[in-house]
């Protein structure tokens, strides 16, 4: 059978055919991230959950500076823009003032980890009721590929063309056992967006998180780790591969607080 684009219409119309499509809240704009990029991925999970949630006419996404900066082209609900790093900090005003309302930061690693670090810290440990996407890639996407604080040791950049030397440079962050520290956060995860297995975790891990909001908990935090493709100068599957074979033996995936308590040594 010839797929043309009048019978992929119609196969993608009728329930019976199983063909899934995007959750409407995402817009039509198509995606402007680079191929290969798991921003898309984050993207649409987060807004099935929205979706699936019943919480369209009640969210409230934060987006800052950075390749984060899009989110608000891609996702079909009330969108507010941050300055670089001030993600948090306009999230907790926003949620004191509709506390009924779901509220998310959405955020990369440059602009949570570096300029934000200190909007980030003190709002989850003030325990503010809302919840932390934080996407790192380790690398400064948008800016040119410069070394971002949570590049790990040895990786290259643009800044650091030999590799990160802890030595002169300094260690990464791991920001989400830092923040899982703290007595405000109640649920802390790290996942990952890069087969279709991590998709599903990290989907049930966002889920938590919302949930976690709706009940008053307190801070909610899920890391994702991604690649930038374009950044590392690869290609997107070889990407991936050097996501699963050096990012991920520094940034361990899994739960690392559930119910306000650590499940994970923090190491």
């Amino acid at each position: 059978m010839e797929l043309t684009a009048d019978k992929i219409k119609e196969l993608v119309v009728k329930p019976e055919n199983k063909v899934y499509t995007k959750t409407p809240l995402l817009t039509d704009k198509t995606l402007s991230y680079c191929p290969g990029c798991g921003h898309g991925v984050a993207h649409r999970i987060l807004m099935e959950l929205v979706e699936e949630m019943g919480l369209e006419n009640d969210t409230i996404g934060i987006a800052p500076v950075g390749c984060s900066v899009l989110a608000y082209e891609f996702m079909n609900v009330d969108m507010q823009e941050a300055a670089h790093g001030r993600a948090p900090a306009l999230a907790t005003a926003i949620k004191r003032l509709w506390p009924n309302k779901f509220v998310f930061s959405y955020q990369g690693d440059g602009d949570l980890a570096a300029i934000g670090g200190n909007e980030t810290l003190h709002t989850c440990n003030r325990g503010e009721n809302i919840t932390i996407i934080f996407i790192n890639n380790g690398i400064y996407g948008m800016t040119g590929g410069q070394m971002a604080p949570t590049t790990i040791p040895g990786m290259r950049t643009s800044t650091s063309p030999y590799g990160r030397d802890v030595q002169m440079m300094g260690y990464p962050l791991k920001m989400t056992e830092i923040v899982a520290m703290l007595p405000g956060t109640y649920y802390v995860s790290r996942q990952a967006v890069y087969s279709a297995k991590h998709v599903r975790k990290a989907k049930k891990a966002i889920k938590k998180a919302i949930e976690a909001q709706l009940e008053g908990k307190g801070t909610s935090f899920v890391e994702i780790v991604s690649n930038c493709n374009s950044g590392w100068k690869m290609t997107p599957v070889k990407a991936n591969q050097w996501l699963e074979e050096n990012m991920l033996d520094y940034y361990h995936l899994g739960d690392i607080k559930v119910d306000g308590k650590l499940v994970k040594e923090i190491v």
